[in-house]
């Protein structure tokens, strides 16, 4: 989505992360897990990313190694692993892969991190705009320093802004959002997705990776913002994962986030990751189902 509103929600596990509320959406009332008296989704005969995915992410600012690594494992949990039981990441992104282009072809199920960059040095300093982003991803292709490769093709850029990094309207506004290059500021299109650090906000990296999952949902399935989305203006979109803002598990609806399932220390998830990794990941509007719908749902 190109904007969302940002706000804390506490769990009764003592986990809270960040959620995001397209305004259209939040102007037309509440969701309901397994409604779809107000759904509209629409294909609007764009491309999605049906091609396998080659994944750049620009680390902006000072990464702590630990958050880092938990973002490298849920990513690398995107692709299938017959050795991550169910409910698994992959599954997650099965209800993602359901939506195609106008040839019939699906989103992909292979997205794997092809390149790092790291910009500890603050290339734009501490201030950005949302225009910014596309200026880092110049930096990061155009560096004298293991510079990132331009890929028009099958290339998808994630930059991922540090804590102590202030971006236009966050959190007042937008957590993250997702759009596509330029040229004339980066020299092809390319689609990329921005999300920023919420740990000042909420304990841990948890509810960035949940961000992190609702824009590369979205950017996969609406990449030039002509493809999937609800809405009859497509600067203000409503995408597959704005349609199940909370809900995280059945039953979810009116502020509640639906049954999931709680770790030894109590902490909610519902998916499963590699490396033994456990996540909480928010639902996306399944087209064939049309309902929101998840790998953890009861039904």
């Amino acid at each position: 989505m190109q904007k969302f509103t940002c706000h804390v929600v506490l769990l009764l596990f003592l986990l809270c992360f960040f959620q995001a509320f397209s305004w259209s959406q939040f102007n037309q009332g509440e969701n309901y897990e397994g409604s779809s008296d107000l759904i509209n989704l629409e294909y609007h005969m764009g491309p999605v990313l049906a091609s396998a995915i080659n994944l750049y992410i620009i680390w902006y600012g000072q990464w702590n190694p630990t958050h880092q690594a938990t973002i490298r494992d849920f990513l690398d949990s995107l692709s299938s692993s017959s050795s991550v039981p169910y409910p698994s990441v992959a599954d997650w992104w099965d209800t993602v892969r359901l939506y195609t282009d106008q040839t019939g072809l699906n989103i992909t199920a292979t997205i794997s991190i092809s390149g790092e960059f790291y910009d500890s040095g603050y290339s734009h300093g501490v201030y950005l705009s949302r225009l910014s982003m596309q200026s880092i991803i110049k930096a990061a292709v155009t560096s004298h320093s293991r510079p990132l490769p331009l890929n028009p093709h099958n290339g998808l850029y994630l930059v991922l802004t540090s804590q102590d990094v202030q971006v236009e309207d966050f959190c007042r506004a937008v957590c993250g959002f997702h759009y596509f290059t330029f040229p004339i500021l980066v020299g092809v299109t390319v689609p990329y997705a921005w999300v920023g650090y919420s740990g000042t906000q909420c304990p841990g990296v948890d509810g960035m990776i949940s961000v992190i999952a609702h824009e590369l949902a979205e950017v996969s399935s609406n990449p030039l913002i002509n493809a999937w989305y609800a809405g009859e203006d497509p600067t203000a979109p409503t995408e597959i994962a704005d349609l199940c803002l909370g809900l995280y598990g059945s039953g979810g609806g009116g502020g509640y986030m639906g049954k999931v399932y709680k770790d030894a220390w109590g902490n909610g998830y519902n998916v499963h990751g590699v490396k033994g990794r456990r996540f909480l990941v928010q639902w996306v509007w399944n087209p064939v189902k049309r309902r929101c719908f998840g790998p953890n749902a009861l039904d």
